[in-house]
């Protein structure tokens, strides 16, 4: 309970955890968001990291000028695709291992979700599911389970890091220090967690009613 306590209030405070990082370290902010995007991006077991709040908090630091806006726009992007090229190799060669059982951390009902949205949207899923939760995490990992080409594969990656990072970011860079914002960036922040599970949650109650029409 304590966990889910303060994973919650990360995801819901990530500006004032992140404002204090930056007034106790400095520059080390840079290297600490390079891994935070990094990881929840590239790493499986850690989908319920900070993603698109996180963007938008940091494009608001940068508005006030505790960020370098092109520097870390750069490093973001940088970070979002080598994530998920780590998650492609990982799902290449060792995926169907590590979901040979399912646990806590591998669960096969996400596999599983995010292999019928790979069917559904084809190689574009790999940019559509930057602005979705879970599936961000997963989609990359499943390209590599089905042997996607790299190439095309690291086309679309490229893209969607583009697309995810410098929209976020730039958003909280141009709309974070607005004064309505600025007092209701709670709200902001559940707002922009609420939109991106959105897409995902339909996809996901979709896929139930077709299993369910398919069993009877």
């Amino acid at each position: 309970m304590d966990l889910l306590a303060n994973l919650f209030d990360l995801l819901l405070h990530v500006d004032q955890h992140l404002t204090a990082f930056v007034a106790e370290h400095g520059a080390w902010v840079y290297l600490l968001l390079i891994v935070i995007i990094f990881a929840e991006t590239g790493l499986v077991v850690t989908p319920w990291l900070p993603g698109d709040s996180l963007l938008f908090v940091v494009g608001t630091l940068a508005g006030l000028g505790s960020i370098d806006y092109p520097t870390i726009l750069l490093a973001l992007i940088a970070a979002s695709f080598c994530g998920d090229n780590t998650n492609y190799l990982v799902g290449r060669f060792a995926g169907l291992r590590l979901f040979a059982r399912d646990g806590r951390l591998f669960k096969q009902s996400h596999l599983d979700y995010t292999r019928g949205f790979y069917q559904a949207h084809g190689g574009k899923t790999v940019i559509i599911a930057r602005f979705m939760p879970i599936i961000r995490t997963f989609a990359p990992f499943v390209a590599g389970i089905a042997h996607m080409h790299w190439p095309r594969f690291a086309a679309f990656s490229i893209v969607g890091a583009i697309l995810w990072v410098g929209s976020l970011v730039t958003a909280g860079y141009l709309f974070g220090n607005i004064p309505w914002v600025k007092q209701n960036l709670t709200l902001v922040i559940l707002g922009i967690i609420g939109v991106s599970l959105l897409p995902g949650a339909i996809g996901y109650l979709r896929h139930r009613q077709n299993q369910s029409s398919e069993n009877t």
